[in-house]
Parts: C-alpha cells; sequence; structure tokens
C-alpha cells in the first residue's frame, strides 16, 4: 500500500506561497512547475487547503496567498485538511472480518488502539512543526525556476 503525495504536495505549495514575493502571482500552473505535476492535481489540493481556511484563491488566473503568517500554519492543520479519512483515521482497518475466525473477530480490537496511539504521535510531532520553520531552511527567493530545466 503506498500512501498520499498529498501532504507532501500540500507542504511544498504552501512553502512557495510564503517564499514568493507577495507582489508575484502565484498560480496553480507556477505551483505545478516546481512539484513537477499537473496544475489539475495542484488545484485539487488548493480546494483542500481553502476549505482549512489555509489559503485564499482570487478568482481567475489571480493567484493565491495564504491566510495566516507562516508561524501559525503547523504541519497537522495542512495534514488534517489534505490527508484524514472519514473519522480522522490515520489507517483505515478492515471492516468486514470473518466473526467466526478466532483472529478476524479480534483483530481490529487488538491493533485499532496502536493505530490510534500512532496517529496521536504523529500528530504531536506534526503540530511543532510550522512552514514558517521549513522556509527557513530554504534559500531567499531569487528567481522562478524555468519550465525547461
Amino acid at each position: 500500500m503506498r500512501l498520499s503525495s498529498r501532504f507532501p504536495v500540500a507542504v511544498q505549495m504552501l512553502i512557495i506561497l510564503a517564499w514568493c514575493p507577495k507582489e508575484l502571482k502565484v498560480t496553480s500552473e507556477l505551483m505545478a512547475l516546481s512539484v513537477n505535476t499537473n496544475a489539475v492535481l495542484i488545484r485539487r489540493i488548493m480546494g483542500y487547503l481553502k476549505r482549512a481556511n489555509l489559503i485564499a484563491v482570487a478568482p481567475g488566473a489571480g493567484g493565491t496567498a495564504l491566510t495566516k503568517d507562516p508561524f501559525q500554519i503547523t504541519l497537522l492543520e495542512i495534514y488534517r485538511a489534505v490527508e484524514l479519512t472519514a473519522g480522522d483515521r490515520l489507517f483505515g482497518l478492515h471492516e468486514d472480518q470473518n466473526l467466526r475466525c478466532p483472529i478476524g473477530k479480534r483483530i481490529n480490537g487488538l491493533l485499532g488502539p496502536h493505530l490510534e496511539e500512532a496517529r496521536r504521535a504523529l500528530e504531536n510531532s506534526l503540530a511543532e512543526i510550522t512552514i514558517g520553520e521549513l522556509l527557513q531552511q530554504i534559500p531567499p527567493y531569487n528567481r522562478l525556476p524555468s519550465a525547461s530545466r
């Protein structure tokens, strides 16, 4: 099973928004160049981030901006915006176990608490890191990457 890449892509997008000068119009096409993906995927993730009130998107090709200071945006907020499943579960449990099997009828009860503990540990770690802190590890804005590179 491969985990989704929405979270790292969303983090990259928010760092781009924090990194670029305010006067630069940051569009999904521009972010797609950095992520090396299709702008459609970027716009889908932008929808998640907008619903979480982490970004504002101007109509048309008006650009995108952060809604708050990068040092106030935690990785946990981003994770919750783009990755969590129904019921805030990091891992899904198989819901159609064979209840006549001594293992099948117990596995979710055995595994569930451990998976919940892992989720809490992950969330506690993500809550301590901000976009602003990550941004400090990126060289200052000089110019945009070229599509031909």
